[in-house]
């Protein structure tokens, strides 16, 4: 089973939804935009984010898409009903037998790793001491105890991450312009206001002391190793009360099992794999590839993705960031790094956090194991299995007769 935190805790579930309910609406107001799932359905709108100075403005923003919702789902079915994840939409947990029967297929837990716009998690089971009640969650589903690890860390999303590490060189060259952004590529600049780097909760502690509609002109140097550098002092890897810990003080026990990372994380690999043609299975792998995205210009950028050029010249950072987020961070290395999976789908369902959510929120999966369950599906079997007997036996029958017929004629 995949497990999926956004928050870092599950959210309390509530009494089961009656049974007659078939649609559900999840808003996912996030950093970088607002998004409506239902069913299979996907309509993005503006970030929530950005209504920090106007906050009544962001109930506003959600009304395309709930009116987009209210227009699919039938009016007399609008109540709602759950959508799947990644480990019950891959039967890690329980699946019909072909007799109709519940099955426990016994298959190991996988670990989930998502990485939005203003958050990254990971969640994954564990057999070893959790020494921060916080990062621990018990849960009983389908009869089964799991102990799960579990950790949201904030503004460590990738949008948060960029503004972060614009923020540490606007210091560092301390708004002399030009700024020099060594995780841009060579032959890009671009001017930047001041209020676009410090409208988040996550820089404006760091704000100097300019006006906010000030603009300044950052150029791209490409220097991966000063980038690595940079995006590096993002993360305090000095401070921990714990046996171990990730980072920023954090403890986590050992990777353990077979992961899915998803979101941002598939989309920065998928582009090292597609675009960059760099496999991706060993650690070196993306730290190899982050170096070589980082040292390309950006025309060799633009002429390789050019349906892409509004997230180009960040990819240089967000490949860095997660190569070390990956193993300084969550100490993934040679043996365990293989274990991730970057997808975008489990099975034939993209992966999300917002369904996960509603599967808790409706919970959809027992605590306890089901009881015996024979279907319709039973019962047909039960008759062709029959069918399949008679005709056998028949068969076998007139085979007999006809060979004893054969032999009387014979004689």
């Amino acid at each position: 089973m995949a497990w999926g935190s956004r928050r870092g805790y599950p959210a309390p579930g509530p009494d089961p939804p009656p049974p007659s309910l078939q649609y559900g609406i999840v808003l996912d107001a996030g950093s970088s935009h607002t998004a409506v799932f239902q069913c299979c359905f996907l309509s993005a709108g503006p970030g929530i984010s950005s209504y920090s100075s106007n906050p009544p403005a962001a109930g506003t923003s959600l009304v395309p898409c709930l009116n987009q919702a209210l227009g699919d789902v039938p009016k007399e079915k609008q109540a709602g009903t759950p959508l799947y994840l990644a480990n019950y939409l891959l039967e890690n947990f329980i699946k019909r037998g072909w007799l109709g029967e519940w099955i426990q297929p016994q298959k190991k837990t996988l670990g989930a790793m998502d990485f939005g716009g203003a958050s990254t998690q990971i969640t994954f089971e564990t057999r070893d001491t959790i020494e921060d009640p916080r990062n621990e969650v018990m849960l009983k589903l389908y009869g089964q105890a799991y102990k799960v690890y579990t950790h949201s860390f904030l503004c460590y999303g990738r949008d948060q991450v960029l503004k972060r590490l614009l923020s540490k060189l606007l210091q560092v060259e301390s708004l002399q312009a030009p700024i020099s952004h060594p995780c841009w590529p060579t032959g890009y600049q671009k001017n930047l206001l001041l209020s676009s780097v410090y409208d988040s909760p996550c820089t404006e502690k760091e704000k100097p002391n300019l006006a906010l509609n000030t603009t300044v002109t950052v150029v791209g140097t490409g220097n991966g190793t000063l980038c690595t550098l940079h995006v590096s002092k993002l993360f305090d890897f000095s401070t921990c009360s714990f046996s171990r810990c990730s980072f920023d003080g954090i403890f986590q026990p050992e990777v353990s099992g077979k992961f899915i990372a998803f979101s941002a994380f598939f989309y920065t690999v998928d582009f090292i794999q597609t675009l960059m043609g760099k496999p991706v299975h060993l650690p070196s792998d993306l730290k190899d590839a982050a170096e070589t995205i980082c040292a390309t210009s950006w025309s060799e950028l633009l002429r390789k993705a050019p349906a892409l050029e509004k997230r180009l010249p960040d990819y240089c950072a967000v490949s860095t960031f997660v190569y070390l987020l990956t193993t300084k961070g969550y100490n993934f290395n040679s043996h365990s790094f293989p274990n991730i999976a970057f997808q975008k789908k489990a099975g034939e369902t993209s992966i999300g956090w917002a369904l996960g959510y509603m599967l808790n929120l409706t919970n959809m999966i027992p605590a306890e194991k089901p009881s015996s369950h024979k279907s319709m599906l039973y019962n047909y079997w039960v008759i062709l299995i029959l069918l399949f007997v008679v005709t056998t036996l028949t068969s076998l029958a007139t085979a007999v007769c006809l060979l004893r017929r054969n032999k009387s004629l014979a004689i």
